[in-house]
C-alpha cells in the first residue's frame, strides 16, 4: 500500500491539481442537501398520498410511476448529453453553471404541484387524477434533471484529486444527511393521516427551506477557469478532427464498460432497498404500529443518528483502505443485514433501533458512491479520450428514479395479492404482512443479488486506478 501511495503522490507533484477552499466545497455540498430533501420526501409521500390518502387504485398509481420512469429513462441521459455540449455561454459561464442557476427555482416550486391534484372522486375521476400524477411527476423530474445532472457531473471534472474527492464526498454526505433530516422530520409536523390538505402544507415548508438553501449553493457550482478552457480546447481539437459524438453512440459506449454496468446494478439494488423501506414507513406507522404521522420523526431520527455518527468512521476507513471497491461491498452487506429484522419487529423502540443500525450501513454507501462513479468516469476518459460526465450522471439519476418504479410495481403487486384496501383506515393481517414483504424481504433480495454481481465483475482496484490517473494527466483531460 505504501508504494501505491508514493506513486500517487509522485503523480500529483508532477501534474498539480486545482484544490478548492472549504467554503467552496460546502457551497457545492448544499446541492446534495437540496437533492436529498426532495428525494426522501418524494419517495416517502407521493405513492402513499395518491394510494392511501386520495384513494386512487394501486395499479393506476403504479402505472403512473412506470410512465414517469419511461420519461425519465429518456429525459436524464438526454439532458446529460445536451449539457455536455458547448453553448454561447460556455466560455464565460462554463458548461454546468448556467443550467443549474436557471433551473433550480422552477424545480423546487414544482414539488408543490405533486400534492395539488384535482378535487374529484377517486373512482369517477380516476383518469383525471392519473393524468395529474403523470404530468406533475414528469414535469418535476425534467426540471430537477437540468439541475442535478449538472451538479453531479461537476464532481468528477471539478474535483480531480483523490483525497479531495473523498473530502468533498464526506462533506456532501453530511449535508445530504441534513437534507434527509429536513425531508424526513419536517413533513410529519404538518401531515395528518386522513387529511389530504395537510400534505400541501408540508410541501410548502420544504419549498421554503430549499429556496433559502439554493442561495448558498450558487458559488460552489462555478467551474474553474482552467477547467472551462481545457474543455473548450479539447472540444475544438475534436471539431477540427471532425469527430462526431452521437447520443446513442455514447449511450452504448457507457454500457460496454463493465465496471459502469456493475456499478449501475449494485446501486440499483441499494436504491430499491432504500426507497422500499422508507416508502413503507408511512404504511407501517399507520397500519402496523398504529401511531400518528409524527412518529415518523422519531423513527427517522434513529436512522439519521446512526448515519451521522458513522460518517467520520466511514471516511477514516475509506482513506485507510484506499480501496473504494471494498468499501462499496461492505456497505451493501451491512445495509442488507440490518434491514431484515423489519420483517418481525412490532414496537416503536424496535423500529428506532433497527433504523439506527441500518443508517450505519447506508451511510457508507452514501459516502462512497460518488467516488466510485468518479473512478468509473476516469476510466471511461482513458478509453474514449472524451469527457461525458453529464451522460454518466444522467444514467445515475435515471437508476435512482428507476428504483422508484420498481418500488411502485412491488407495492402494487404485493398490495393486490395481500388485499390492501386503498383509502381505508385499517388493514387485514394479510395486507400488513404484505407491507413487511415490501419493506424488507423483497428489496433485500434485490441488493444481495446486485452485491454478488458487483463483487464478481467490478475490477477498478487501487493499483489499476493509479494507472488511470496517470493516463488522464498525460491526455490533458
Amino acid at each position: 500500500m505504501n508504494s501505491r501511495n508514493e506513486e500517487t503522490d509522485k503523480i500529483s507533484q508532477e501534474f498539480p491539481e486545482i484544490l478548492h477552499s472549504n467554503s467552496n466545497i460546502y457551497s457545492y455540498g448544499v446541492g446534495e442537501f437540496i437533492y436529498q430533501v426532495f428525494s426522501i420526501a418524494f419517495g416517502a409521500y407521493v405513492f402513499y398520498f395518491y394510494e392511501a390518502e386520495i384513494g386512487l387504485d394501486s395499479w393506476l398509481v403504479a402505472l403512473g410511476f412506470i410512465l414517469y420512469a419511461i420519461w425519465n429513462a429518456v429525459n436524464d441521459p438526454i439532458v446529460g448529453f445536451i449539457c455536455d455540449r458547448p453553448f454561447f455561454f460556455t466560455k464565460k459561464w462554463g458548461r454546468r453553471f448556467p443550467w443549474i442557476v436557471s433551473s433550480i427555482v422552477p424545480a423546487i416550486l414544482m414539488y408543490i404541484l405533486l400534492f395539488t391534484p384535482p378535487n374529484v372522486d377517486p373512482k369517477e375521476g380516476q383518469w383525471m387524477l392519473f393524468g395529474w400524477l403523470v404530468f406533475t411527476t414528469c414535469l418535476f423530474d425534467t426540471a430537477f434533471s437540468f439541475v442535478f445532472v449538472n451538479t453531479s457531473a461537476l464532481f468528477a471534472d471539478k474535483f480531480r484529486n483523490a483525497d479531495e474527492r473523498r473530502k468533498v464526498s464526506g462533506i456532501n454526505m453530511g449535508l445530504g444527511y441534513i437534507g434527509i433530516a429536513v425531508g424526513s422530520l419536517i413533513p410529519p409536523l404538518f401531515v395528518n393521516y386522513g387529511v389530504k390538505e395537510s400534505f400541501i402544507n408540508q410541501a410548502w415548508a420544504l419549498v421554503f427551506v430549499a429556496l433559502i438553501a439554493a442561495i448558498f449553493m450558487i458559488p460552489g457550482m462555478r467551474e474553474d477557469k482552467e477547467t472551462i478552457e481545457r474543455y473548450l480546447r479539447k472540444h475544438e481539437d475534436a471539431s477540427e478532427k471532425k469527430e462526431k459524438v452521437s447520443f446513442f453512440g455514447t449511450f452504448f459506449s457507457a454500457f460496454k464498460q463493465k465496471n459502469f454496468t456493475a456499478f449501475v446494478i449494485l446501486f440499483l439494488g441499494y436504491a430499491v432497498l432504500r426507497i422500499c423501506l422508507l416508502s413503507s414507513m408511512q404504511y407501517g406507522i399507520r397500519y402496523i404500529l398504529q401511531e400518528p404521522a409524527a412518529t415518523s420523526s422519531l423513527i427517522m431520527g434513529g436512522f439519521l443518528l446512526g448515519s451521522l455518527i458513522s460518517i467520520p468512521i466511514w471516511i477514516w476507513w475509506a482513506r485507510k483502505k484506499q480501496d473504494n471497491r471494498k468499501v462499496m461491498i461492505v456497505t451493501a452487506i451491512m445495509s442488507s443485514v440490518f434491514a431484515l429484522p423489519m420483517i418481525f419487529i412490532n414496537d416503536l423502540l424496535g423500529w428506532i433501533i433497527i433504523l439506527f443500525l441500518w443508517g450505519i450501513g447506508i451511510a457508507g454507501m452514501f459516502i462512497i458512491r460518488a467516488v466510485v462513479l468518479a473512478d468509473i468516469i476516469d476510466e471511461s476518459v482513458v478509453e474514449t479520450q472524451k469527457r461525458n460526465e453529464g451522460m454518466y450522471y444522467g444514467f445515475f439519476l435515471f437508476i435512482n428514479r428507476l428504483s422508484i418504479v420498481i418500488q411502485a410495481i412491488i407495492f402494487a403487486v404485493v398490495h393486490e395479492l395481500t388485499g390492501f384496501v386503498e383509502g381505508a383506515d385499517t388493514q387485514s393481517e394479510s395486507a400488513i404482512w404484505g407491507i413487511r414483504l415490501s419493506m424488507a424481504v423483497i428489496p433485500v433480495f434485490f441488493l444481495v443479488i446486485a452485491t454478488i454481481i458487483f463483487w464478481k465483475f467490478y475490477d477498478l482496484k487501487p493499483d489499476k486506478l493509479v494507472d488511470v490517473k496517470a493516463k488522464i494527466r498525460d491526455l490533458d483531460l
